[in-house]
């Protein structure tokens, strides 16, 4: 992003629900616009398009570059422009990587749940929590607080739950997993789960 950025003032960059607050954070400290929004492949792809945006990206890896692209996925292009990052840049990957904000947080948590029921427990945690802290619902329910966040949504793929955390520290998101777990539990329990 740093790099679109530096050649494109103010561009659009995209990324999804699952990423790190740490993504957005830099995009806007190094002058673009973040736009969170939906996971899932043709989904980013299509939000791309829409916005105009110069370059998208999931945590799965996925990167689609728009600024001297084409706007689609691919891997071997990715790499390139890599290469082409450090060959401009007088620091190592991990020098560049240890200048962002650095946060706890935890895997993709995967839950069965079937697809007749993974929407509407998503809904009663959604109603459980808007009253009490920000909640951003592009894609299921992301709960932000000052200290992390915590997602859960329904899989477009799969009869399950996902979810994932993300704090300023191990102990906040433990405590901000365990408050979504408990929401999640008990949304499941009231719909017979």
């Amino acid at each position: 992003a740093r790099q679109v950025l530096k050649r494109n003032p103010n561009a659009k960059i995209i990324f999804e629900v699952k990423c790190s607050r740490a993504l957005a954070e830099d995009i806007k400290a190094h002058g673009g616009i973040p736009i969170m929004w939906k996971t899932g492949h043709s989904i980013i792809e299509a939000k791309l398009e829409e916005e105009k945006a110069l370059l998208a990206g999931e945590m799965s890896g996925h990167l689609y570059f728009a600024d001297n692209y084409y706007g689609f996925d691919d891997a071997i292009y990715a790499s390139m422009r890599l290469a082409e990052l450090l060959s401009e840049s007088e620091i190592t990957i991990s020098d560049m990587l240890s200048t962002l904000p650095q946060y706890s947080s935890s895997p993709e948590i995967r839950m069965d749940c079937p697809d007749e029921v993974k929407f509407k427990v998503v809904e009663r945690v959604h109603n459980e929590f808007k009253g009490k802290y920000k909640v951003v619902n592009i894609d299921g329910v992301r709960v932000e607080l000052d200290e992390g966040w915590g997602l859960l949504r329904a899989s477009n793929t799969q009869p399950a739950l996902v979810l994932r955390f993300e704090a300023v520290d191990e102990d906040s998101l433990n405590r901000i997993r365990s408050e979504m777990e408990e929401a999640v539990e008990k949304a499941m329990k009231e719909l017979g789960f």
